[in-house]
């Protein structure tokens, strides 16, 4: 039995949150909190998760997905009994388990697999990380023997003044080895307060003068555990800084790192320079040698190569290779922008698909439009898109011609190389090589010469 197993344990209340939202799913960086534990088993090869959940059991499972394996605490009893509940959900399968805190989720998959090589190449029953610096209140105190063994875990609520002023605290990692963990787990005892500490397995280890190991983190913020929305923004803002960090690593040029965020499964190609106040939420996907704002949001999108993006929003879009956007427009839900093409100034795109080359300078709106490559859409071109009932097409083929002050009234189509004239309202369909005038735009037969 060599294969791991990992428990999280994420049944608490949370009630420091003052939220009805689990404090588990809290957003950080993008995506829950307990996401980020969760990649990080990943990153380390641990495969067979188990979330043991309690209070808002179903909003954890509905937001978490059917990747991972669930157990339930319908009464919070200690982390001990949280712990005892997954015992069923791994079975015999795991030689190891691994146990985290669903509150921690600045922990680093470095960090876990030094834990967990330090576990199997000691032999350990018992493996635990510790931080010698205390990151916040409540968390237990590590005592060890005049041989710098672990003896005992001390809980804050617990320890006397002595005990409190030692530095080494409890990060709420461990690894166990599993025919030790379930039996000595089976037999622990609960406190006055009801509750059955995972913290007492270290006392019974040492009664039973079984081998435990511990492995020091180098950053204290790994074990910061999450109570309340103070610890929530410093959990935040230590993530942020680590993405950035690693982008910037990955060469990615930032002009000023804190006024910039990017949530944990966006990706920036090389060379790309991110101006202050860029924000790059969920899976956004940038390309490489592109200049994103100042003042730009780019939510769940795709950017391609070379672009530039000026102080504008991008949201659920996909934008080809060399477009420049902005300053002041919007590209909104299930806009396409095909490469090299230009967008100016407040100008907005909702569900539409631009082609190669096409220019839409300022004051315009596409809504549920098909446009081709080399189209001019002119200063203050929209498309009437709504009816009061439905929303409907505008086809615009290549090569056309739109003049300033158009309005299309869809549904309706514009034939290759046609033309508007200023001012018109089209709410009929244009042949290719035409020119339409007026309101209500007429047909003529010839389009004029430039």
């Amino acid at each position: 039995m060599t294969e791991w197993a990992a428990v999280v344990l994420a049944a608490g209340k949370g009630t420091r949150m003052k939220s009805a939202l689990p404090k588990v799913l809290h957003p950080l960086c993008g995506q829950p909190m307990a996401r980020h534990i969760l990649d990080a088993l990943r990153a380390v090869g641990v495969t067979r998760t188990t979330l043991v959940v309690g209070h808002g059991a179903g909003q954890v499972r509905a937001a978490l997905g059917s990747d991972i394996r669930y157990a339930e605490q319908p009464r919070q009893l200690g982390t001990g009994h949280a712990l005892l509940q997954a015992r069923q959900t791994i079975g015999h399968a795991a030689g190891d388990v691994l146990v985290l805190c669903g509150d921690t989720p600045l922990i680093a998959p470095s960090t876990l697999r030094s834990l967990m090589e330090r576990h199997r190449t000691s032999r350990a029953a018992l493996t635990l990380l510790t931080c010698d610096t205390c990151p916040t209140d409540g968390l237990g105190r590590i005592e060890r023997d005049a041989s710098g063994r672990v003896t005992r875990i001390v809980e804050e609520k617990d320890a006397g003044p002595d005990v409190r002023a030692l530095r080494e605290v409890n990060a709420g990692v461990y690894c166990f080895r599993a025919a030790w963990l379930w039996p000595a787990l089976a037999s622990l005892r609960p406190h006055a307060n009801g509750e059955i500490y995972l913290t007492d397995l270290v006392e019974m280890a040492v009664a039973q003068k079984k081998r435990i190991e511990s492995v020091v983190t180098r950053d204290p913020l790994e074990a910061l555990g999450v109570n309340d929305r103070v610890q929530l923004a410093r959990a935040e803002a230590a993530l942020r800084q680590r993405i950035r960090e690693d982008w910037m690593r990955a060469g990615v040029t930032m002009k000023d790192p804190p006024s910039t965020f990017i949530d944990a499964h966006a990706t920036i190609g090389q060379d790309t320079v991110l101006q202050p106040g860029v924000h790059l939420w969920g899976k956004t996907a940038v390309g490489r040698a592109c200049a994103i704002g100042p003042n730009t949001v780019v939510a769940d999108s795709v950017i391609g190569d070379r672009c530039r993006i000026v102080a504008s929003v991008v949201e659920r879009s996909t934008v080809e290779d060399d477009v420049d956007i902005g300053p002041f427009s919007h590209l909104r839900d299930g806009a396409h922008i095909g490469a090299e093409t230009h967008i100016g100034n407040f100008a907005e795109v909702k569900k539409s698909r631009l082609g190669r080359g096409t220019r839409m300078g300022h004051f315009s709106y596409m809504g549920d439009a098909t446009v081709g490559r080399d189209v001019n859409i002119g200063a203050g071109t929209i498309t009437c898109n709504y009816d009061g009932v439905r929303k409907n097409p505008t086809v615009i083929e290549d090569n056309v011609f739109i003049g300033s002050d158009t309005m299309l009234v869809a549904p309706v189509r514009l034939g290759a190389r046609s033309v508007t004239g200023a001012g018109s309202v089209v709410n009929r369909d244009v042949p290719p090589d035409k020119l339409a005038v007026g309101v209500p735009a007429r047909l003529r037969s010839k389009k004029p010469t430039t």
